[in-house]
């Protein structure tokens, strides 16, 4: 399966996994792995360490979850990128809107 949810003890932090190709194809189980949360939710982690491509359409995706969580409150991470995958968040200009580690 090429998205996996995992939710913290605490319930608070949500960790998406994208495993590899991040586009347009994976939009919906993208969508339903934040939009059917608890609310309890307050921190979004993002693994992208299995993700081998990343595509406009995965930062639109990436762009709905901010909006989801809050705009510029929303407490997002990308975590885990391969060089490619990084260049291409840090050429959109990501790093001003998400924690990119």
């Amino acid at each position: 399966m090429p998205i996996e949810t995992h939710r913290s003890d605490d319930g608070k932090t949500l960790t998406i996994c994208v495993e590899g190709r991040f586009d347009f194809s994976t939009h919906q189980s993208f969508r339903d792995a934040y939009e059917h949360s608890e609310p309890t939710v307050s921190h979004y982690v993002i693994d992208l360490s299995d993700t081998t491509y990343l595509d406009s359409s995965a930062l639109g995706m990436l762009l709905l979850l901010r909006d989801h969580a809050g705009g510029d409150g929303a407490r997002i991470s990308i975590e885990n990128c391969n060089s490619d995958v990084r260049r291409i968040l840090s050429i959109s200009n990501f790093e001003q809107l998400f924690s990119i580690r």
